[in-house]
């Protein structure tokens, strides 16, 4: 819930898809009937350690998330203090959490993403090059790692360029961004970067297309969401978001997570009301069945055990081969999807692949 509820659910949604397909898994010979145990952190940087700490006392295995890089790192320290209790430490599988810090400096979390330096590399480079942009507008939340870094990494990348950034920030609760659409369009930026959350995109698009903004958005992967285009149906805005995953990517996953979505009514409702696959539910899939791959070669449903296993686990999953790097546990990608919303219809379409 929260903030970034909605691609939490949706995140959590392909991992309660993959438990329904796979629902057991084999250690050393003995069959274990896989249990999900799902707490909610409610978006806030507050909450993330409460949330942890139950993980922890619920004895888990191996945990997927946090949907949040920010609720991430605030909850992480609590997975390497389990390490003191008799299971030892709990290791974390992040699934969308971009931000570099999540991993940095420890051994308990691992992630299946790439990471922000890339993401905003990425949309610097799609901006100065596909959209010719000279002059770029960020905003972001205060108080807020991700956002914060995304800008960051998109800035330096921007101006390494030969490019210039205007860059704002606005506070936790805000729901009024007129004032920052006007000062973009007053400092003649042409394009407008906001990789906020889901919540806020929906109130920026809504009066960004009241001030008339005529230039280009651009967003991170939290903006990849069917709850975001329908914001933005209607609107004629052009808008362009980095991600994960490409529906059609992977056809047999495509079909099999629309049954899914379509045949359970909990889960179409977690999914924003219709069948679009977002990006962050492919991950959540990917993620359960790396996590299974760990409790195979750890030989144990130790938490300590799978922690160590995490280091050497490879998986082909939906949306490409799943290796972790020697340094951080960090996935070793190098391609980012980048989507363009059809605002006519309400939804997203491929607009190139790229690399950094």
């Amino acid at each position: 819930s929260g903030d970034n509820g909605a691609g939490g659910k949706q995140e959590t949604l392909g991992v309660q898809y993959a438990n329904k397909v796979q629902p057991t898994v084999e250690i050393n010979g003995e069959t274990y009937t896989v249990q999900l145990d799902i707490v909610d952190n409610q978006s806030s940087t507050d909450k993330g350690p409460s949330a942890a700490q139950q993980l922890v006392s619920d004895g888990v295995s191996v945990v997927l998330g946090s949907y949040g890089s920010s609720v991430a790192m605030a909850g992480g320290p609590v997975f390497d203090e389990a390490g003191l209790a008799a299971n030892g430490k709990v290791p974390a599988i992040g699934v969308t959490c971009t931000n570099p810090q999540v991993t940095e400096g420890n051994d308990y979390y691992y992630r299946i993403c790439f990471l922000d330096p890339f993401q905003g590399t990425v949309l610097a480079n799609f901006a100065f090059g596909d959209l010719q942009a000279k002059k770029a507008y960020c905003l972001s939340k205060q108080g807020d790692d991700y956002s914060a870094g995304v800008c960051n990494y998109f800035k330096q990348a921007f101006e390494a360029l030969g490019g210039t950034v205007v860059e704002e920030a606005f506070p936790d609760g805000n729901s009024d961004f007129t004032s920052y659409v006007t000062n973009a369009k007053s400092q003649g930026c042409d394009v407008f970067f906001a990789p906020v959350s889901i919540e806020a995109a929906a109130n920026i698009i809504k009066q960004a297309q009241t001030q008339g903004l005529d230039i280009p958005m651009l967003a991170s992967d939290t903006w990849d969401s069917n709850v975001v285009a329908e914001a933005a149906k209607g609107t004629g805005l052009n808008i362009y978001v980095t991600t994960f995953y490409q529906e059609g990517g992977n056809p047999e996953f495509d079909e099999g997570i629309k049954n899914y979505i379509n045949s359970n009514a909990d889960a179409k409702t977690a999914n924003g009301g219709d069948d679009t696959i977002a990006a962050v539910t492919a991950m959540g899939y990917n993620a359960y069945y790396v996590a299974l791959e760990a409790l195979k070669a750890a030989g144990s449903p130790k938490s300590s055990d799978v922690q160590q296993a995490l280091w050497d686990v490879e998986y082909d999953g939906v949306s490409g081969h799943i290796a972790f790097d020697d340094t951080n546990g960090d996935a070793i990608r190098d391609t980012a999807y980048i989507k363009v919303c059809d605002t006519a219809a309400g939804a997203w379409t491929l607009e190139k692949s790229q690399t950094a």
